[in-house]
C-alpha cells in the first residue's frame, strides 16, 4: 500500500469518526500486537512531522561493548590538562573546524558524511544497566541501580528490534538480527537490552554468532540441514497446519503461542530464497570484504550491510569479545586503543558509511555507533580510563541524519556537557522518529499493561 493510498483511506476516516491526527495515532498505538503495516503508513502519511520522519528503512547499530572513550575517537581535548587529555593528537577532519583523535584518521576523512553528538549523558555507570537505555531508550527503575550487576528480565523494556517485530513485521526476512556474540560481563552476567523483553520470545532476533573470517563462510544460523530437502519442508508445513487445526479447538497458552510463531517463522526462512542471498556473505567480493577489514568486527559490518540491503529493518552489531578486544579498558588504554581498538573501528565503520553511500543506500540507512557510556578524563594508576556516563559521543549517519554536523559539546577534560545534554532515551526518540514509528505510540506488556514507546524528546540538532 502506498502512503498516498494511506493518506486518502486516513481523511476518510477522520471525516467519519472526527478523531484528529493525535487520535488516530493514539488509536494505532492501542492496538499494540495487531498493528498492521497499512495502519502504521496511515500514522505516516498523516503526520505532520515532515522530512526525517520514517526516512530510515534500516538501522544498522553498532555497539561498542565497553564503552568508548570519547577523547580518544570524536571529542579530542588536545588543549586540555595532562594526562586527562591523553597520549594522543587531534587531527583535522573533511569538516572545517571540527577535530577527532588521531586515531580515526578514516573516520575523519569522511565527517561531511557523519552527525556527532559530543553531550550524551546520563548517571549509571553500571555497564549491564545502562546497556538497556542504550538499546531501548528506557532505564532501569531509580531503586534498581543499587543492585549492581543482575540478569535480563522478561518484564525488562524491549530493545528497537523487538519493538519493530511487533509493530511492522517482515515476512520472508527477520526483522531484527543480532551479528556478534551476546553481550556480557566478565562475571556471566548478560548486558540488558538485547531481547524482546516483555514482548515475548517470539520477538527475540535471529543470532549470527560464528567466526565470518573464512572466504568460503556459510551463515550457520540460515543454513538448513541438508539432508531437510524442499518436500520434507513442505511435509512439515501441512503437519503443522494440521496441527493448528487441533489446537484451534483448545485453549491455547502464550508459550503454545510463542511455539507456533517459532515454527512457522523457521518453515518461511527454511524456504526463502531472499533470506539465502543475503546472508552469503562468501558471494562478497574480495576487494570489498578487504576493503572493511578482515577482522571479526569488519566481517560482521559487511554482512550488517548485505541485510540493510536485502531490506533487514533492524541488525544490531556487537564489537565484543573478539582477539581485538573489548573497550572496557580500565588498564593499558592508551595502548589498546592504538594497537587494536580504534584501527578495527575505524576501517570498518569508514568503510560501511562508504559502501552504503556509494550503493546509494546511505540515505534510507541508519548507522550508528553506540555505547552504554564513555570513560573517565581522570587516567587510572594502571593508564587506564574508567566507567564515566556523565558525558560521552556517538556518531550517526545516513537515514535522515545530517551530514557534517557536530552537535553539544564538554568541558576542557570532556567530564560534563557544555551545551545540548541529551540521556539515551532522546537518542531513542531520535532514531524512532527516522524509522518511521509515532512517538506517541503504545505498546503492551504480558499482562496487557500499556506503556508509552517513546519517553524522550528527539534530537533535532541532529537531524537532515
Amino acid at each position: 500500500m502506498s502512503q498516498a493510498f494511506a493518506a486518502r483511506g486516513c481523511a476518510e476516516f477522520r471525516r467519519a469518526s472526527g478523531l484528529t491526527r493525535r487520535e488516530i495515532l493514539r488509536v494505532g498505538g492501542l492496538w499494540g500486537s495487531t498493528l498492521a503495516l497499512s495502519d502504521l503508513l496511515c500514522a505516516q502519511a498523516t503526520a505532520t512531522d515532515a522530512g526525517t520522519f520514517g526516512r530510515a528503512k534500516s538501522i544498522i547499530m553498532l555497539y561498542l561493548h565497553g564503552g568508548h572513550a570519547q577523547q580518544e575517537t570524536y571529542d579530542p581535548k588536545p588543549d586540555g590538562p595532562s594526562p586527562a587529555r591523553g597520549e594522543f593528537q587531534a587531527i583535522s577532519t573533511s569538516v572545517a573546524g571540527v577535530q577527532f583523535s588521531e586515531l580515526l584518521p578514516r573516520t575523519a576523512a569522511i565527517a561531511h558524511k557523519l552527525a556527532v553528538i559530543r553531550s550524551m549523558s546520563h548517571p549509571n555507570a553500571n555497564h549491564v544497566q545502562a546497556a538497556l537505555p542504550a538499546m531501548t531508550g528506557h532505564a532501569h527503575p531509580i531503586e534498581a541501580e543499587a543492585r549492581g550487576d543482575f540478569p535480563p528480565s522478561l518484564t525488562d523494556f524491549p530493545a528497537i528490534g523487538a519493538v519493530l517485530d511487533r509493530v511492522r513485521p517482515s515476512d520472508q526476512l527477520p526483522t531484527w538480527v543480532q551479528v556478534g556474540p551476546q553481550m556480557r560481563r566478565n562475571n556471566g552476567t548478560v548486558l540488558h537490552g538485547q531481547s524482546s523483553g516483555f514482548l515475548g520470545l517470539r520477538h527475540n532476533s535471529l543470532v549470527v554468532d560464528q567466526d565470518l573470517i573464512p572466504a568460503n563462510v556459510r551463515v550457520g544460523a540460515v543454513t538448513p540441514n541438508p539432508d531437510l530437502n524442499s518436500l520434507r519442508i513442505t511435509s512439515r508445513r501441512k503437519l503443522l497446519e494440521e496441527l493448528d487445526d487441533e489446537r484451534r479447538r483448545l485453549d491455547r497458552t502464550a508459550d503454545v503461542q510463542s511455539l507456533d510463531d517459532f515454527q512457522q517463522r523457521a518453515l518461511n526462512l527454511l524456504t526463502s530464497t531472499a533470506l539465502a542471498s543475503a546472508f552469503d556473505l562468501a558471494a562478497e567480493p574480495a576487494t570489498v570484504r578487504d576493503a572493511y577489514g578482515r577482522t571479526q568486527f569488519g566481517q560482521c559490518c559487511v554482512l550488517a550491510r548485505r541485510l540493510a540491503e536485502a531490506g533487514v529493518p533492524m541488525i544490531n552489531v556487537h564489537f565484543c569479545h573478539t582477539p581485538v578486544g573489548s573497550w572496557d579498558t580500565h588498564g593499558q588504554h592508551f595502548k589498546q586503543m592504538k594497537a587494536t581498538l580504534c584501527p578495527t573501528l575505524d576501517q570498518s565503520f569508514s568503510a560501511l558509511v562508504n559502501d552504503l553511500d556509494d550503493r546509494g543506500l546511505l540515505d534510507q540507512t541508519l548507522v550508528i555507533v553506540n555505547a552504554e557510556f564513555g570513560r573517565t578524563p581522570k587516567v587510572n594508576g594502571s593508564s587506564g580510563r574508567d566507567h564515566w556516563p556523565w558525558v560521552y559521543s556517538l556518531a550517526l549517519s545516513g537515514g535522515g541524519v545530517a551530514r557534517g554536523v557536530v552537535y553539544g559539546s564538554s568541558d576542557k577534560i570532556a567530564a560534563y556537557p557544555t551545551s545540548h545534554p541529551h540521556d539515551p532515551k532522546d537518542m531513542a526518540a531520535t532514531i524512532y522518529h527516522l524509522l518511521g514509528v509515532p512517538a506517541d505510540t503504545i505498546i503492551y506488556d504480558s499482562l496487557r499493561r500499556p506503556n508509552s514507546l517513546v519517553i524522550g524528546q528527539r534530537i533535532d540538532g541532529l537531524l537532515a
